[in-house]
């Protein structure tokens, strides 16, 4: 092993918005909090997802294009209509694709998410 996992980091035009659907949508807690810098886990010693503030930044394009995306969440949940309803409410939007047991959104800045039943 080489190294451990401390975190991902999250490109985006406003961390603390984006940071406040994230933390809903997968229930974790804020654990840093500055202006440009936001980072949110179980816990402040564990792996967390930081957000962090670019200018002029653009959403990726789905499922191809100018912009294709390079990576994106697989959230799992027990019922996807449910699920899908909270996410719509927190400011997601659905995208083309998915299927019987998962179903692809975009978050509120464009960057895409799946819900996957299991």
């Amino acid at each position: 092993m080489i190294g451990q996992l401390h975190g991902i980091v999250i490109d985006c035009p406003d961390p603390s918005a984006l940071a406040s659907f994230y933390e809903q949508l997968l229930g974790m807690q804020r654990v840093q909090d500055e202006p440009d810098w936001v980072v949110i886990g179980d816990a402040p010693d564990r792996p967390g997802v930081a957000f962090a503030h670019v200018s002029g930044y653009r959403p990726p394009t789905w499922p191809t294009g100018e912009r294709p995306q390079y990576r994106h969440f697989d959230v799992r949940v027990d019922d996807l209509d449910a699920a899908e309803s909270a996410v719509l409410t927190l400011g997601a939007q659905r995208l083309a694709g998915g299927g019987g047991s998962f179903r692809v959104f975009a978050d509120p800045i464009g960057l895409p998410f799946c819900l996957i039943r299991t």
